[in-house]
């Protein structure tokens, strides 16, 4: 039996202001052309379906499409909710759209029972379950349930499975030793992690959660990573959906097929003249990507973002990288501040920013205009 594995789509995100609606439309039309190709029996979807809890029109529309398209080339869906998505909405209509083969997770309610499937070598339980927390999970099994662990232990513990047959999970958890990146939630002092351990008895674990693809206790315990790059953390991943196939008992294999994007993220750093120098970008697809621009020019340059942008159409982010950015620049010691003139708290704030002292005739112009509105003032 094969699955195709996707999480983390993000729907109707925006990445330093701009939305990713139209790239999560191309990316969700090439995952409909591998699962064409490849003609798995579901495609499992491990949480963070939408970007809000309360997803835009055109994000929900864009969900629909997708899961339409799905249907009806006969393939099934397991839908999860993450947390970042509404566990209510994404379980409406769920038993209504169980005819059609979309699988939608309820509300966790104490209990989770299996979707059974069949092929030539038997049972396979797909078990959904959607993203907890001790507090979910404590209302049905007691105060015991302190951490992360002890939820989906508890959860998994009620499963009740059977090992003599093939078992999947799909759950939206951060799997302790997982790598994150910058665009993840992560909570305070890493107290949503959850042990590999509970994930024993499971035959393959779909994760969601974590944005780059990787094992994370086995290689049966996996996650698929984002379809698409959410963050410049991320720009050096390789995105892919994951297939999963499950021969007899014991025997799997899982393979990353490639996802190329409508427009990558990208980094460049270099000076002002040499990034905008035609030969710099001519043969690379920068001028269409979202860029990260990184300049090391010692000097600030007067607009630089708007300017950089008629080379750079889709420049989200630019910063510097100077001898001024790397080091401290804290005006004087916090004691001596009150005791020194406002004109030598300007002139050392001035070389630490330009890192270069001012010209006399700076010098004088910052003179006079300090004694102009000390004038002023009274």
């Amino acid at each position: 039996m094969k699955l195709l594995h996707l999480s983390d789509l993000h729907i109707g995100k925006r990445v330093n202001g701009f939305s990713m609606l139209d790239d999560q439309k191309y990316i969700l039309e090439r995952v409909s052309e591998i699962a064409e190709n490849v003609r798995p029996y579901g495609i499992m979807i491990a949480g963070d379906v939408f970007d809000k809890s309360v997803p835009s029109a055109e994000a929900v529309e864009l969900l629909d499409e997708f899961l339409v398209r799905i249907a009806k080339l006969g393939i099934k869906a397991f839908i999860i909710s993450g947390n970042h998505d509404s566990p209510e909405r994404i379980a409406f209509g769920g038993r209504l759209m169980t005819a059609s083969g979309i699988y939608m997770s309820p509300v966790y309610c104490g209990h989770t029972e299996p979707v059974r499937c069949r092929d030539e070598h038997g049972n396979v339980n797909v078990y959904m379950l959607p993203f907890i927390k001790p507090s979910t999970v404590r209302g049905y099994f007691g105060d015991g349930i302190v951490t992360y662990t002890d939820a989906v232990k508890a959860a998994v513990a009620e499963m009740d499975i059977d090992a003599s047959e093939r078992n999947v999970l799909i759950t939206h958890q951060f799997v302790t030793g997982a790598e994150r990146s910058e665009s993840e939630e992560i909570s305070v002092g890493g107290t949503d992690n959850v042990d590999a351990c509970v994930f024993e008895g499971f035959d393959y674990v779909a994760l969601g959660h974590v944005h780059g693809p990787q094992n994370a206790g086995g290689g049966h315990i996996r996650y698929c990573g984002a379809p698409l790059k959410y963050s410049f953390s991320e720009a050096k991943h390789k995105k892919s959906v994951t297939m999963v196939d499950l021969r007899k008992k014991g025997e799997i294999s899982v393979t990353e097929l490639p996802l190329c994007p409508m427009r990558d993220l990208k980094e460049i750093r270099g000076k002002y003249d040499e990034i905008l120098d035609k030969n710099f970008y001519d043969g690379t697809s920068y001028r269409d990507d979202y860029m990260h621009v990184t300049l090391t020019d010692e000097q600030d340059i007067p607009d630089a973002m708007a300017k950089l942008r008629v080379v750079y159409r889709n420049l989200m982010k630019m910063d510097y990288d100077n001898t001024r950015t790397r080091a401290d620049v804290s005006v004087g010691e916090a004691e001596d501040v009150e005791t020194r003139s406002l004109f030598d708290l300007f002139c050392e704030l001035y070389e630490k920013q330009n890192n270069a002292p001012m010209s006399d005739g700076q010098k004088e112009f910052c003179r006079d205009l300090l004694d102009k509105i000390g004038e002023d003032a009274q």
